[in-house]
Order: C-alpha cells, then structure tokens, then sequence
C-alpha cells in the first residue's frame, strides 16, 4: 500500500510539472544558470590558485629552514616598569648565517613523519657581469638532483641540459630573462661577482623558464661546492636547509614544529609570500560569495513557481486531502516535484559550466599565465550539484508545508 501510494504521489508531481512546463522550464533555466555559474567562477578560482602555486613552488620550498637575523639588546635594561630601557642605535648583530652542522639538521629533519623533501643550499647575492655594466641577481648552490626533485627544474628548461651541471665544476643554469639581458646562450661563458667581492667565470650549461618573469630575470642555479667559493665558505657551508612536505596546505603547523626541533627559523611558504595567500583568500570569498547568491536567488525562483502551482492547484490539493492523502503526501509530491526541477537544472547546469570552462581554457592571456588557467574540478562539481539539490529541497519544502496545511472543507466552502 505504501508503495502503491508513493506512485500515485509521483504520478501527480510529474503530471503537474507537464501541465506547467513554461513554468517548469523557467525553474530549471534559473537553476541551471545557478548551477553553471557556481562551479565556473569556483573552477576559475581553483585554478587560479592552482597556478599560483606551481609558479611559487617552482623557486620556494614549502619551509625554509635558516639562521634568522638578531637585533641588539638594550645597553641597560631595567626590570622595573616605571623605567625605560636604554637603547642606543640597535642593529643586526654581525654574525655568520651558517647552519651549525647542517648534516644532522638535515638528518633530524628527514626523520620526521609528514617531510617529504630535505634539501642544502647556499644562496649566493651576486651581479652578473657584462662589459662595464653589473645585473644584479641571486643564485642558488644546489646538488642540482635533489633541486630537480625539489623544484621540477627539468619541466622548465628551454636550453641545454640540467645533467651537464653535474659534470662541468663551473657550470650555470640561466634563467631566460638574465641570459636575453646579457645576451648570452648555452655554452657561452659568464663572468659573475658576489657580494663577498669574489669573481669567476661560470660556463652556462642550460637555460630554464620558470614563467614567473621576477625570478627568470635574476635567478642561477650552481652547484653548492661554486657557491661556497663565492662566499669564501668552507664546503661544510650550508645557509638555507629547504622542506617539502605531504600536504604543503598545512606547512605553517610543520613550521612552528621543525623550528622548534631544529632551533632555526622555519619560514613557510604561506608566511614567505603573504601578500599572494592574503589575495587568493579574499578571492576565494568573494567568488563563493557571488557564486552561492545565484544559487539562492535560483532557489528563490523555485519557491516563488511552486507557491504559484500550489494557488492554481489549490482546489486539487483540497480533493486530494478529502480523498484521504495525509499532509505529509502533499509534501512529498511538491517535494518531489521541486527536486525533478532540480535534478533537471544540475544536468542542464554541467552542460553549460563544461562548455564555458572549454571555452575560456581556450583563452590565451598571456604573461606569466599563459592561456586561462581554468579546468573542469570534480570536487566543485560535487559541491555545487549538491548545495543545488539542497537548496531546490529547501525552496519545494516551504511551499509545500503550506499546502499540507490546507484545510479541504474551508476551501469546498468557497
């Protein structure tokens, strides 16, 4: 018998939806545009964000491990509060920005559950030498494997080749917008100068694009041994210690932990590039933001149908009751009908989200971009197919309680 009647209730959804289908229609279109639009503009912002992060992570490590700056103390310093400190003139107190015994750092840090990559470096501030005039620039002492595996150096060449590195003691790998400055290709020879005052001539071994112009028009990779010369360093010389780990979203947790277990300052990716993080946080909300009006002004839509179909069919509701159809059918059968108007709008709804995102994948932007860094995100498409449903249930169930609530002899009466 239930069975029997949750047919009938379905029959009688389905049938009020053909008798309205310009209503109908319009319901579904304000759902579908909902639908479209949610997921576009948050697959436009997953993307977005997705991008962002390749092109960070190209050059920065998720932590960065290293011997933070010190302030002077007070010449005098009073443990009364009614007395100021004595201050005169504080500055950065001179000292080496060595990683005492780096070897067991590196050790202790890849011990730990959650670090994935552990890498030495030596960063090396330089000018690049070409005639009488300096570009000034930044290199980075690596083991160039683990640098590869770091930053995926190899997905960025664009001349040469990254393994020479590891054969040619004086080699160089070139960013693009510092070799078009000098004018220089692979195998050409470069002189470059550290801020230690020290000169040599390096061999460029490879050129590489990283997409990001800031880092391609100052940044060299070479091998940590060269770099430690330039500063005038022994080889036991390490400044920066780089970490990757599994989920590099909750890098600022690890931070605070391996600087703790280290004794060094553990920077994050997210505390190194803040203003970035602080942009795509505001983006991220007000995209949600936008996106989730549409879809409650859908839901509205709904609502406002289903009140109308309920004022039209008011006299059928009033027999169905007296026909024996308790309050809780009545909702069912709106229910249910609001919720085939749903579904048929999340369908409708991919259709068009897949289409725009095809379309504008296919915009080329250019830049540090390239084409518009946008793709088809499943988890937004589950997000946005069920607040749709959600919220196609929530504007059938209103109007629907209300037609439960109808009173069949009033409305025989008039």
């Amino acid at each position: 018998m239930a069975k029997h009647q949750h047919n009938i209730n379905a029959e009688i959804s389905v049938t009020y939806i053909v008798a309205s289908k310009k209503l109908t229609l319009v319901a579904a279109l304000g759902v579908t545009i909902g639908i479209a639009i949610f997921i576009f503009m948050n697959s436009m912002t997953a993307g977005f964000t997705r991008k962002s992060s390749a092109l960070i992570f190209k050059n920065t490590p998720h932590i960065r491990v290293y011997k933070d700056d010190q302030m002077s103390e007070p010449l005098i310093q009073y443990t009364d509060n009614r007395r100021i400190a004595v201050i005169s003139n504080p500055k950065i107190v001179p000292q080496s920005d060595r990683i005492i015994d780096p070897n067991r750092v590196i050790d202790l840090l890849k011990k730990q559950q959650n670090v994935t990559l552990v890498m030495p470096q030596v960063a090396v501030s330089l000018f690049y030498n070409s005639g009488k005039s300096q570009l000034p620039g930044a290199a980075s002492g690596v083991r160039i494997d683990e640098a590869d595996r770091m930053f995926d150096i190899g997905s960025t060449m664009v001349e040469g080749n990254m393994e020479h590195l590891k054969t040619t003691p004086n080699g160089m790998l070139l960013g693009v917008g510092v070799a078009t400055k000098m004018g220089v290709k692979t195998g050409d020879n470069v002189s470059i100068t550290s801020s230690r005052n020290i000169t040599r001539v390096m061999k460029v071994v490879g050129l590489f694009k990283t997409n990001n112009s800031t880092v391609d028009k100052i940044k060299s990779y070479i091998n940590i041994s060269s770099a430690q010369q330039l500063l005038g360093q022994s080889p036991s010389y390490v400044s920066d210690i780089d970490v990757n780990v599994l989920d590099y979203d909750k890098a600022p947790d690890y931070s605070a932990k391996l600087s703790a277990l280290t004794g060094y300052k553990a920077e994050d990716w997210k505390a190194a590039n803040a203003t970035l993080v602080s942009g795509a946080n505001m983006r991220d909300i007000m995209v949600s933001a936008i996106s989730m009006s549409i879809l409650l002004v859908a839901g509205f839509g709904i609502y406002n149908i289903l009140n109308m179909t309920i004022s039209q069919k008011i006299n059928d509701i009033a027999i169905l009751k007296a026909m024996g159809f308790q309050g809780r059918d009545v909702i069912k059968i709106f229910v249910l009908q609001g919720a085939i108007i749903g579904f048929m709008g999340i369908i409708m709804g991919l259709m068009l989200a897949a289409l725009l995102i095809y379309l504008m994948s296919r915009v080329y932007v250019g830049g540090d971009i390239g084409y518009f860094p946008i793709g088809f995100e499943l988890a937004t498409v589950i997000k946005g197919s069920l607040f749709g449903m959600v919220i196609t249930l929530l504007a059938s169930y209103l109007p629907a309680r209300k037609a439960a609530n109808v009173d069949p002899v009033s409305i025989f009466r008039k």
